[in-house]
């Protein structure tokens, strides 16, 4: 299937010779794909206020955005082309979810969503680069892609959307239902639709250096700890009271100097950081739970199951599952690892005391579940 994907290149050469470096275009990556939603059920999408959507449309050199949830009179407009994309279509999709972690060659800690966009002809959101890696599946109809290597990366200005001054593009290819490109971050692109179309992209995480730096300090802030109080026994009488002294700051920085991590705190920030739910995403639990024999009987038989919004992640075996650090005893490792890498496990048999009951508390809180077929 993967072979298939990345159009016969196994995984260690596209790793090496594609990613992060330049384009792919692979034509029947996905045969026969044409979507994992109808138009109707995108547009329902899109007039959903819990879901992140975006309608874009542009005529004269003029462009407009409108954040969900959309009105369906937008949905039916004819005079200028126009688009509209939902985001996190994984969350709301089984199907869509499926086809994120076809991308799981790609670690699931880069693995940011699925996106789906769905244009009319002539419908798009402009010249622009992205800093981060996509793969562009083709879904329904045509789509023509013009693709750009250039340095200038200049803006529009005042555009309410990240639209290229001076476009130049190098190559230019229309993709088929199932056809598929892949850009490396700063890869400037413009996707035009020919006809009516809809285009899925898996996305990246590429959080920035700044980024980083600021939620690591943050995560430090719970974590720290530092002896000792503020004292200055050899404090002189300075000529102006007002003055911050050249002691103190010297005082102060001694003491900042003592702030240093590990390795053991970066795994622990990385965990939690990378597998913090976003802000607008909530689980449910069930609203009738399995007692505990129900569930423990349910899963031997038809395995279990991460909901979609969950992400669990491991290192050194540590486990971190939607932002918080999660126990798991040594012998019971390896399924958590399967589950981890799969999403999900045939059975829970084999688990201690203590595994069963983790898996039991993140059913009850909404954070996985028994196999579907079992709810049925």
């Amino acid at each position: 299937m993967t072979n298939t994907l990345l159009g016969g290149l196994s995984v260690e050469t596209f790793l090496t010779e594609y990613w992060q470096k330049k384009p792919l275009l692979v034509r029947q990556a996905v045969p026969g794909f044409t979507g994992v939603v109808t138009k109707d059920e995108l547009f329902e999408l899109a007039r959903d206020p819990d879901v992140e959507s975006r309608y874009v449309t542009h005529g004269g050199g003029t462009w407009e955005v409108i954040h969900g949830p959309q009105k369906a009179s937008d949905l039916k407009r004819k005079k200028q082309p126009w688009t509209v994309l939902i985001q996190g279509l994984n969350l709301f999709c089984p199907d869509g979810d499926e086809l994120l972690h076809r991308f799981d060659f790609i670690p699931q800690a880069r693995l940011d969503d699925l996106m789906v966009s769905y244009a009319v002809d002539n419908g798009g959101v402009g010249p622009h680069f992205d800093n981060y890696d996509v793969f562009l599946l083709q879904g329904i109809g045509k789509r023509r892609w013009l693709i750009s290597d250039q340095d200038d990366r200049t803006l529009i200005e005042d555009a309410p959307l990240k639209i290229l001054q001076d476009f130049r593009p190098v190559y230019d290819w229309v993709l088929e239902p199932g056809d598929m490109l892949y850009l490396p971050p700063h890869w400037a692109h413009n996707g035009i639709a020919i006809g009516e179309c809809t285009t899925y992209s898996i996305g990246f995480r590429s959080p920035t250096a700044q980024e980083l730096a600021q939620q690591f300090l943050s995560y430090l802030q719970d974590t720290l700890q530092l002896d000792g109080i503020y004292a200055d026994p050899d404090l002189k009488r300075q000529a102006h009271s007002a003055e911050i002294s050249d002691q103190m700051i010297d005082r102060v920085a001694e003491t900042l100097q003592r702030i240093t991590w590990t390795r053991d705190d970066v795994r622990g920030f990385l965990g939690a950081y990378l597998t913090e739910p976003k802000a607008h995403i909530f689980f449910d639990s069930p609203d009738e739970p399995l007692e505990h024999d129900e569930f423990v009987d349910a899963c031997a038989d038809a395995g279990y199951r991460l909901d979609a919004r969950s992400l669990l992640l491991f290192a050194d075996g540590h486990f971190f599952l939607n932002g918080e650090p999660v126990p798991v005893e040594t012998s019971d490792q390896p399924l958590l690892q399967q589950l981890a890498d799969e999403r999900r496990v045939d059975t829970i048999v084999g688990l201690s005391e203590e595994g069963i009951a983790l898996l039991y508390d993140w059913y009850c809180c909404g954070f996985a579940h028994p196999s579907k077929n079992l709810m049925e």
